[in-house]
């Protein structure tokens, strides 16, 4: 049976962090002036996303030495990652976002926390103090001459009494998606190592472009239209953010789970094949069907249930894209079903339409998708999202300094995002799964995600 993740006992609500210097960090050497033309995918995803990484004291790299060299490397990677040291602006003649890179710079602060890392707690429970691990953006709104000026990148390291530290990043989804943070994150170590780059980025966005004349082939009943400007801040729209009081809660899925769900999935099978039956599949199936048959007061058999996840389209293109591209190249694919179809079906059945969602994510269906969006200026919309970080592997990022002990995204309360995040100890072989949800269905969430766990 999966474990219900417990709240510490010693979690602490203020970390009680100063901040010590702010600075805005230039590129290296002159990059030269020009506009980078963001994809569709891109133009909807204009919102922060803040990570933190958590380091163990190193006797040869106190947290003030880490600074200095996170600060010299950082105008060192803003050279090949010159958009990271720009701003967002809309073009005029196409109303579209894209990005100036006009070398305004990042932002990096230096803050220390009176409480040492063993202090702080648990890493793996979302404690809202970590918010003040990246605390830039509102640091940013205070310094002379900014203004409405508004950063892509922010560093933070704040050290702890005990020599060790966290770097909190947060960048605008615009500039990156997870695979492409990785490799950011990778060529940040390899530079404070002073290595050559792991991976020379790819920043040509016109590769995600739609085509001239637009060509919307599939059906895409998992978009919708805008209702305000392209380019906006769109996270607002993407998801309900309803003013109502959510409880949240971790469940951790051990290896052992998933193991047992993939043998559940096999048992009722009709493709031999068991290529589908993976990790994710098994677990966003499990999910889903819970979460479906936890909506509102009274169970609604023709409800229509549809779950969201991303895809990664690099390799699904023709030709396929750069394993290094830095953009978003990643897709919502969906699975629907009735609610009646997610109580009574064999779980094989749900693993299966779960699978369907990027088995249908071809070259064609992702240039029609992202031609859809060159016509409606839409983005996916379902009940909920599934957002995995589970294996995007931030926490094997080899720093001169170390690994991370964890790293995690600075996480968000909403109904319709169902996070996977790795465990500290089981690192990728299980996974946390966290839920918010107002508390009667959170209550019957749990209790069905336990039952059919352990059926």
């Amino acid at each position: 049976m999966g474990a219900l993740y417990q709240e510490p006992s010693t979690l602490l609500p203020d970390l009680k962090v100063s901040i010590h210097d702010t600075s805005i960090v230039f590129p290296a050497q002159e990059t030269p002036r020009k506009s980078i033309f963001l994809s569709n995918i891109d133009q909807v995803l204009n919102f922060n996303v803040e990570t933190l990484h958590f380091f163990p004291p190193h006797k040869d790299f106190p947290p003030h030495l880490v600074a200095e060299k996170l600060k010299n490397t950082l105008a060192s990677a803003l050279v090949p990652y010159d958009f990271l040291a720009g701003r967002l602006k809309e073009n005029p003649t196409t109303g579209r976002l894209e990005i100036d890179c006009n070398g305004g710079g990042a932002v990096f602060v230096e803050a220390c926390s009176e409480f040492s890392l063993d202090e702080i707690g648990d890493l793996v429970y979302p404690n809202p103090a970590f918010k003040e691990l990246i605390n830039g953006r509102q640091i940013v709104n205070e310094l002379p001459g900014q203004g409405d000026d508004h950063p892509l990148c922010i560093f933070q390291v704040t050290s702890f009494k005990c020599g060790g530290f966290v770097m909190g990043i947060s960048t605008n989804h615009a500039t990156f998606d997870g695979l492409s943070f990785k490799t950011f994150l990778e060529n940040i170590a390899a530079l404070a190592a002073d290595k050559p780059l792991a991976v020379i980025p790819c920043n040509d966005r016109n590769l995600l472009a739609a085509r001239s004349p637009p060509r919307v082939t599939c059906d895409h009943p998992e978009m919708v239209e805008l209702k305000f400007p392209l380019g906006q801040n769109s996270n607002v729209a993407m998801f309900d953010a309803t003013p109502e009081e959510l409880d949240f809660k971790i469940f951790k899925l051990t290896a052992a789970n998933i193991t047992s769900l993939k043998d559940r999935a096999k048992e009722t099978c009709n493709i031999q094949n068991y290529k589908h039956i993976t990790g994710f599949n098994v677990v966003s199936a499990h999910i889903w069907r819970c979460k479906a048959l936890s909506f509102g007061e009274n169970f609604n058999p023709e409800r229509e249930s549809r779950m969201l996840y991303a895809v990664d389209i690099r390799p699904r293109l023709v030709a396929p894209l750069p394993t290094s591209y830095t953009g978003n190249a990643v897709l919502s694919a969906y699975a629907t079903a009735k609610c009646e179809e997610l109580k009574v079906e064999p779980f094989s059945k749900l693993v299966e339409m779960v699978s369907q969602g990027a088995k249908r994510m071809t070259d064609e269906y992702a240039r029609s998708l992202i031609d859809w969006g060159e016509l409606y200026k839409g983005f996916p919309r379902g009940e909920f999202l599934v957002s995995s970080w589970w294996r995007l592997g931030f926490s094997k990022v080899e720093y001169p300094w170390g690994r991370p002990r964890y790293s995690c995204p600075v996480v968000c309360h909403r109904k319709d995002i169902i996070l996977l995040f790795p465990d500290i100890e089981d690192d990728e072989k299980g996974v946390n799964v966290f839920v918010s949800l107002p508390k009667k269905e959170m209550d019957k969430f749990e209790n069905l995600f336990n039952e059919l766990i352990s059926d």
